[in-house]
């Protein structure tokens, strides 16, 4: 079976604003199966942004466990997102999931594996996950410290570039923001 590449996803804050974006290309293999998927969502009644890379159907069953912990701890990101990361790390079935997420709400921001990793980005604001992610991170940083751009604008100009280098990531983004 090819194996499914990743994606680009990236987080940026600035000025209050929080803004995530992922880029539309599936790839499998040598060819690209699709241009236009979605893979930031919003959760916890719109005031969670969630962007995950890595399988697909592993990152929509992720964003699925991740709105029941946010309705389960009234909305509270942290908790949510630690208790997540305790059972993808110690529940069997879980651990078989290939995917990463970025997850924020207008106050913090977290990055989150089956590893059970959980970090929260530097003072820069910034987190950015898969294929594309440092292509896009590198971008934003630059951005950010040489510029007054928004947050939207920062996260459109850094995927553009991501895409142009990374041949698993394309233009087609899907962008939302808090």
């Amino acid at each position: 079976m090819s194996r499914t590449r990743s994606t680009t996803v990236l987080l940026v804050r600035r000025d209050g604003k929080v803004c995530m974006a992922s880029d539309g290309q599936v790839t499998q293999g040598d060819t690209v199966v699709k241009r236009g998927a979605g893979k930031v969502r919003r959760a916890g009644k719109g005031n969670v942004l969630v962007g995950f890379a890595g399988g697909a159907a592993d990152g929509l069953a992720l964003f699925t466990r991740l709105e029941a912990k946010l309705e389960e701890f009234g909305g509270n990101l942290e908790r949510s997102v630690i208790e997540l990361a305790k059972d993808w790390r110690t529940d069997r079935a879980m651990r078989q999931l290939q995917a990463l997420m970025i997850v924020a709400d207008v106050r913090q921001s977290f990055f989150v594996s089956g590893n059970g990793d959980l970090m929260q980005p530097d003072d820069d604001g910034l987190l950015a996950i898969g294929s594309g992610g440092n292509f896009a991170l590198a971008a934003a940083r630059a951005l950010l410290r040489h510029t007054d751009l928004p947050a939207r604008e920062v996260v459109e100009s850094a995927m553009k570039i991501a895409a142009d280098i990374c041949i698993y990531s394309n233009d087609r983004l899907t962008i939302e923001e808090l």
